[in-house]
């Protein structure tokens, strides 16, 4: 077995049902650590999702790779499971070392292009829930847990990054807002975490091949790049478990704190650390999409994975 960094270490990944949080996951279970994955959809019930993926398959794919995966259903939206779900974390294992929180769950809930007063009110509304209330919820129960031991990390999962969000119209007035607060989170929580001796991060993966990305256009991962057909700047894609090992990375970092409250990427930490994509590649999307997509080039990947 491979190296494990990460033995020893208690992990709670936020919304680990299917895309990041899944291969964020996956990697750190690989690396050795107790994974403790939520999410809404479980073998017995799924979400308004209503897809097929489950935590249950999360917490076994973390075991397959070499980690302990245990999956407890929560909805992050309510205070008493979140409270429920860190206390058996404290009371089965005494410490909480890494934090990733990936809740989303926006995807049919924001309008492209769609100005504010046209966007769907209780739509918009239920995904700012959705994407920043159950971030500050999980992190006002958790953190104390956290921080009883030196070095712990908080993963702020995000799209975009502090510079590229900045400057850029993010798809609509609710999706902008949702993702531009979890940046802010990330650079509030380094602040107060810092001085305690724990370390806080934003964390966008580039084009995602989650399993609804994949079925959006009709592709697995054994054949995705059949898409580039109708979508040629999806080369510069990416498996959810490259991010996964951009976390990893961090959290066997000793000198992680050297990136507290900044934004990362998964193609930026490569370029750190050196770990792959499952193909071998390093793809380096942000800067891709400002330097290619962005500028109305052909797509070519050549120099950017």
């Amino acid at each position: 077995m491979a190296a494990q960094p990460l033995k020893g270490k208690v992990a709670l990944v936020a919304g680990a049902t299917r895309g990041a949080g899944r291969g964020i996951a996956v990697e750190l279970g690989a690396a050795g650590a107790t994974v403790y994955v939520t999410g809404r959809s479980t073998r017995e019930r799924r979400s308004e999702y209503d897809r097929p993926e489950t935590i249950e398959d999360t917490a076994d794919l973390v075991t397959e790779a070499g980690g302990t995966g245990i999956a407890i259903p929560t909805d992050h939206l309510e205070p008493a499971q979140v409270r429920a779900l860190v206390d058996r974390i404290a009371d089965e294992q005494g410490r909480l070392d890494v934090l990733v929180n990936d809740v989303w769950g926006g995807e049919r809930l924001f309008e492209w292009e769609s100005p504010v007063w046209e966007h769907d009110l209780d739509n918009g509304l239920r995904l700012l829930r959705l994407a920043v209330e159950t971030h500050a919820i999980t992190n006002h129960l958790a953190l104390p847990l956290l921080l009883r031991h030196p070095g712990g990390l908080v993963v702020e999962m995000t799209d975009g990054t502090a510079e590229y969000n900045a400057t850029h119209y993010r798809a609509t007035f609710f999706y902008d807002l949702a993702k531009s607060s979890v940046l802010r989170m990330a650079f509030a929580l380094g602040h107060e975490l810092g001085p305690r001796g724990a370390t806080a991060v934003a964390l966008t993966p580039g084009w995602l091949r989650s399993e609804m990305m994949l079925d959006g256009f009709g592709v697995r991962e054994d054949n995705w790049r059949d898409a580039l057909t109708q979508v040629p700047h999806f080369a510069i894609s990416e498996t959810p478990r490259y991010v996964g090992r951009a976390v990893a990375a961090l959290a066997a970092d000793p000198d992680v704190a050297r990136f507290n409250g900044q934004s990362l990427s998964s193609g930026g930490l490569a370029q750190v650390y050196g770990f792959t994509d499952l193909d071998g590649s390093r793809p380096d999307a942000w800067r891709y999409i400002v330097e290619v997509q962005d500028a109305d080039k052909p797509a070519d990947v050549t120099g950017y994975r």
